[in-house]
């Protein structure tokens, strides 16, 4: 088991910036890729962004592509995600999440953190 807990959210206002960080225990963080979704009332949970368990790799949605950076610290067991340039769209709940390696889906979660972006 993976265990994932998410911290940095808050309220702000458009075109300001927020860190979110992810804390993993439970098993060896280096082995996991790991990612952030994000869920806005109403609408399902979109992918957000991801890294390779090496670090050596991301991925980003395009509406989030220059504006977010996620990054591992794989000493502390930990994952970012620093957003800039928020915008009242971004506002969700935003979840972490890991899976081992490349081999299929997200399966692990944390239990979210708010993100509101006022306009």
């Amino acid at each position: 088991q993976v265990q994932l807990v998410e911290s940095g959210g808050g309220l702000v206002q458009a075109g300001a910036s927020l860190r979110l960080s992810c804390a993993a225990s439970g098993r060896t963080f280096s082995d996991y890729t790991m990612g952030w979704f994000r869920q806005a009332p109403g609408k399902e949970r979109e992918f957000v962004a991801s890294i390779r368990w090496r670090g050596d790799s991301t991925l980003y949605a395009d509406s989030v592509k220059g504006r977010f950076t996620i990054s591992r610290d794989n000493a502390k067991n930990t994952v970012h995600l620093q957003m800039n340039s928020l915008k009242p769209e971004d506002t969700a709940v935003y979840y972490c999440a890991a899976r081992y390696r490349n081999y299929g889906e997200f399966n692990y979660w944390g239990q979210g953190t708010q993100v509101t972006v006022s306009s």
